[in-house]
């Protein structure tokens, strides 16, 4: 329950709520979208391996070069096959 204190805080002008941290985010979406729960762990594991492979630097940081690089790690270096679309 919050306190007459947090309300002073969040009633100032100009007060903007923290980010909620990437990973609550992401599974705050999925789970919006009623995935699986076997779906959401799959998604939280490659989204920390993408980050650990990148200096762990925040995905926002990141672009389309440093994707490449992980996919092209990925294939040549682990032999990770990419899953043909239906």
């Amino acid at each position: 329950m919050p306190t007459t204190e947090d309300i002073a805080v969040i009633s100032k002008p100009g007060f903007t709520p923290p980010r909620p941290r990437l990973f609550d985010e992401v599974r705050r979406r999925l789970r919006v979208k009623h995935y699986s729960l076997r779906t959401e762990q799959a998604y939280l594991y490659w989204i920390r391996r993408y980050i650990q492979n990148n200096g762990r630097r925040h995905p926002r940081e990141l672009g389309g070069k440093e994707i490449e690089h992980f996919l092209s790690d990925l294939a040549q270096r682990h032999r990770v096959a990419p899953v043909p679309s239906p």
